[in-house]
C-alpha cells in the first residue's frame, strides 16, 4: 500500500498546526466533536430535501470511546462521511473545508448553521496522537474507507471494512514524557470536563459509556461497578431559548453553576440582536466581587461562543474596565475566527457587539436604579468605585456613559444620591455643584468651610474615595453646572455688602497680610481674610488645578515623583472671630510673636485638613511658648 505525500504547504502547515496554532493540546477534542457535528448537520440537512432517506434527527448522536489498554481514544458519528476522493480532498490537502464548501453551496439558504470553516481542526489531533486513523463510509454506499497517517511522513487511504454509515476518528494516544502526560485524555472525568466546557451546546447528544461505583450497604461487599451510556452535554444553551419560557431560577442556577459563584446575582440581561451585529447574549451582574477583583490579578472578560461551540474562555474586548464586574457569555455566528478559532481577529463585529453590551449593561442598571434603589445601593457599595475610575482613567471620555450611575453621600439627608438628584435640589440661582473631600463622613463635616456653606442652605455631596475628585475634576460639568469644592478660593457665598466689608478689611489690613505671607516662607501664596468661615478661626483653600485633597493622595502614592506635587495653599482668617482681633494687636506691638501665632495657625489648618505638619517640633515648641 503507497504513502502518500502531503503536499509540501500543507506539510508546513501541519507542523505548525503541532507546534504553534494552538495554545492549548485540549482543543484537539472540541475540534474532532465540532468536525462530527458537521457531519452529521450535512446528512441531517440533506434529509429535508430527500425525505425518503428516513433519517431522524433522534438517532443522530456523537459516541467517544476509551480503550486504556490499547491507549486510544475515538470520537464517532453516524454522519454523511466521506468516499475516497472527499478523504484525499478534506484530509489530504490541510485547510481544505468540506464545511465551508457546503455552508457555500447548499441550497436551503443561510439558515444551515455548519461549524466548522477552515479544514484545520482535524489536525489537532496530531498535538496529542501519535497516530490518527479515521474510518469512514459515506451514506448511501457500501464501500467504507480508512485513512491513516502517523503526522508529516504522510497519509494512506485503503478500502476497509465498517458497520453502518458515517466516521470514526481513532487516535493512539503519544507517550508521556517528564513535561506532558497524555494519559488524561483517557480518563473519563477529564473528557467529560473539556465536552462540559468547549462543547455543551452542539445540537447533537455527544455520548460516553461512563462508569459508576456503587456501595452496598454492607461493609464486608465488594463496592459494584456498572458502565452506563450517558449524554455529557446540554445542547440546547439557555441563551437560545424564548425569554418567556424561563424562570429567574432558571437564570439564577445557570449562573451560579456556570460561574462558579454560590451566590445569586443581582440581575441578568438575555438579549438576542440581529442586523448589523448578530448574537446572543446572556449577562449577570454578580452580587459580590471577587476575592482579587480589585488587583491586578483579577482577568475581566466575557466566555465567547461561535453558534455553541466556546472560543474563548474570557474575551476582555467585549467589556469595557468599568463594566468589568460583568459575567457572562456572548454566542455568534458571524465572528472572524482565526485559523485555530482559538483567538478572535479583531474585526468590526466585535467592536459592533461590544458597544451594544455595553448600552445594554448601562440600561439594566439605571432600570435597577430607577426601579429597585436598595439593591442598587448595594450594588453600588461593591462595584460603584468603578464607574469613577473608569471616568478617571478614559480622561472623561465615558462621562455620558457613567454619569447618571454615579452616587455620593450627601449633606441632604446622609445617605447616597445621583448627580441627578442633587441637580434636582439646587437652590434658585445656584450655579454649582458643591462637594467636600476627607477620608470620611464625620471627618467631613468638621471641615470649617463646610459650616458656612451648608448656613446658606446649599447641599454638599461627600468625597471619601482616594478616585472621587480626580473623576469630577475631569467631568468638569454635570448638566452644565460646575463642580466646586467647599476648599476652592472663592465660593462667592458672600452678599454684596459683605464683599464691600470684606474688601475694606482687606485693604486696611494688607501690610499684617503681607507679613504674616513672609512669615510662612513660601508655604503659602497668600494670607488674606476668608469669606467661608463662620465661627472657626482659620481654614486653608487652593487655586488652581491642584486641590488640597489631591495633594493628600497623590502624596501618599509610592512613586517618588508624585511628592513634590504640591496645592497652591491660601491660609485663610475669619475676620469676625477673637483670634483676628490679636493678629492685629499683635502686629503693631509684637511681630515676633505674631510670626508665631502664624505658623501656629498654619499647622492648625493643616491638622484640620489631614494634612501632615511641616516642622513637629517646632509646632510643639510654640504651643509650650504659649503654655509658658
Amino acid at each position: 500500500m503507497e504513502t502518500k505525500q502531503f503536499k509540501a504547504e500543507s506539510k508546513r502547515l501541519l507542523d505548525m498546526m503541532i507546534n504553534s496554532i494552538y495554545t492549548h493540546k485540549e482543543i484537539f477534542l472540541r475540534e474532532l466533536i465540532s468536525n462530527a457535528s458537521d457531519a452529521i448537520d450535512k446528512l441531517y440537512f440533506k434529509s429535508l430535501t430527500d425525505t425518503g432517506m428516513g433519517i431522524s434527527k433522534d438517532d443522530l448522536a456523537i459516541l467517544i470511546e476509551v480503550d486504556k489498554d490499547a491507549r486510544t481514544l475515538s470520537v464517532s458519528d453516524n454522519g454523511i462521511g466521506m468516499d475516497e476522493q472527499e478523504l484525499e480532498n478534506n484530509l489530504g490537502t490541510i485547510a481544505n473545508s468540506g464545511s465551508f464548501n457546503f455552508k457555500k453551496d447548499n441550497e436551503l439558504g443561510e439558515d444551515v448553521d455548519i461549524i466548522g470553516q477552515f479544514g484545520v481542526g482535524f489536525y489537532s489531533t496530531f498535538m496529542v496522537a501519535k497516530e490518527v486513523t479515521v474510518l469512514t463510509r459515506p451514506y448511501g454506499s457500501q464501500k467504507a474507507w480508512k485513512w491513516q497517517s502517523n503526522g508529516v511522513d504522510g497519509y494512506t487511504i485503503e478500502e476497509c471494512d465498517k458497520e453502518g454509515f458515517g466516521t470514526q476518528i481513532i487516535l493512539t494516544l503519544k507517550d508521556n514524557t517528564d513535561d506532558e502526560s497524555y494519559d488524561k485524555y483517557l480518563d473519563q472525568y477529564q473528557l467529560q470536563s473539556l465536552v462540559k466546557k468547549y462543547s455543551d451546546y452542539i445540537r447533537f447528544p455527544i455520548k460516553m459509556d461512563v462508569e459508576h461505583t456503587h456501595y452496598p450497604d454492607d461493609e464486608n461487599a465488594e463496592p459494584e461497578k456498572h458502565v452506563v451510556r450517558e449524554t455529557l452535554n446540554s445542547m440546547t444553551p439557555i441563551w437560545k431559548k424564548n425569554r418567556s419560557e424561563l424562570k429567574d431560577e432558571d437564570y439564577n442556577n445557570f449562573y451560579t453553576e456556570k460561574f462558579m459563584d454560590y451566590t445569586p446575582p443581582l440581575a441578568h440581561i438575555h438579549s438576542h440582536n440581529e442586523g448589523t451585529a448578530t448574537y446572543d447574549a446572556l449577562l449577570y451582574i454578580p452580587s459580590r466581587a471577587p476575592f482579587d477583583y480589585y488587583s491586578k490579578d483579577y482577568e475581566k472578560g466575557l466566555q465567547l461562543y461561535s453558534s455553541g461551540v466556546m472560543i474563548m474562555e474570557k474575551c476582555a474586548d467585549l467589556l469595557p474596565d468599568y463594566f468589568s464586574f460583568v459575567k457572562g457569555l456572548v454566542d455568534s455566528e458571524d465572528l472572524s475566527l482565526n485559523i485555530s478559532r482559538e483567538l478572535l481577529q479583531h474585526d468590526r463585529q466585535l467592536k459592533l457587539i461590544a458597544k451594544n453590551l455595553e448600552k445594554s449593561i448601562k440600561n439594566e442598571l439605571a432600570k435597577m436604579l430607577k426601579n429597585d434603589r436598595e439593591k442598587y445601593l448595594k450594588f453600588y457599595e461593591i462595584f460603584g468605585l468603578q464607574f469613577k475610575f473608569g471616568i478617571y482613567q478614559s480622561y472623561g471620555a465615558s462621562k455620558d456613559t457613567l454619569e447618571d450611575l454615579l452616587m455620593f453621600p450627601s449633606s441632604f439627608d446622609g445617605k447616597n444620591v445621583t448627580l441627578a438628584e442633587y441637580v434636582s435640589r439646587m437652590k434658585e440661582g445656584q450655579e454649582d455643584i458643591y462637594y467636600a473631600c476627607g477620608e470620611s463622613i464625620p471627618r467631613i463635616e468638621m471641615l470649617p468651610q463646610l459650616e458656612r456653606v451648608k448656613e446658606k442652605g446649599y447641599e454638599v455631596l461627600y468625597f471619601t474615595q482616594d478616585v472621587d475628585e480626580f473623576a469630577i475634576k475631569v467631568m468638569m460639568k454635570y448638566k452644565d453646572k460646575n463642580f466646586k469644592s467647599i476648599s476652592d478660593g472663592d465660593l462667592d457665598l458672600e452678599s454684596e455688602e459683605e464683599k464691600e466689608q470684606n474688601k475694606k478689611a482687606a485693604e486696611e489690613n494688607k501690610d499684617m497680610f503681607e507679613f504674616m505671607t513672609k512669615a510662612l516662607d513660601g508655604k503659602v501664596k497668600a494670607v488674606r481674610l476668608s469669606s467661608k468661615l463662620k465661627s472657626h478661626p482659620v481654614c486653608l483653600s487652593a487655586e488652581g488645578s491642584i486641590t488640597i485633597e489631591m495633594e493628600k493622595v497623590l502624596g501618599s502614592m509610592p512613586q517618588n515623583e508624585n511628592k513634590d506635587i504640591k496645592a497652591e495653599k491660601t491660609l485663610e482668617i475669619n475676620g469676625s472671630h477673637p483670634i483676628f482681633e490679636k493678629l492685629r494687636e499683635l502686629y503693631g506691638t509684637d511681630k515676633d510673636k505674631l510670626g508665631e501665632y502664624t505658623k501656629l495657625l498654619y499647622s492648625q489648618a493643616l491638622l484640620i485638613e489631614g494634612l501632615s505638619i511641616e516642622d513637629p517640633v517646632e509646632f510643639a515648641n510654640l504651643v509650650c511658648g504659649l503654655m509658658v
